[in-house]
């Protein structure tokens, strides 16, 4: 077995979701921040608010823990490149 998956003793793997990264979108980042829909992209042009990843063609969310970095020090985030 690789790492982060278990068998169960019906003999099903799990796989463990600790250590991957979750994916928020649109909705949840404006009610946790809560910004406007506007300002978010504004600042996201400025680089002072964590980028979008793509999740499907038409699709795109935030790195869960880059929105939880900004909302600790939104005066200080700066967006570092990496999406």
């Amino acid at each position: 077995m690789n790492g982060g998956e278990t068998t169960r003793d019906d003999g099903l793997t799990m796989t463990n979701t600790r250590n991957m990264e979750r994916i928020i979108r649109l909705k949840t980042v404006l009610d946790r921040t809560g910004l406007s829909r506007s300002t978010l992209y504004r600042k996201i042009a400025e680089g002072t608010f964590p980028r979008q990843v793509p999740i499907s063609v038409h699709g795109a969310g935030w790195h869960e823990s880059a929105i939880n970095r900004w909302i600790a020090d939104p005066g200080q985030y700066q967006d570092d490149g990496s999406a």
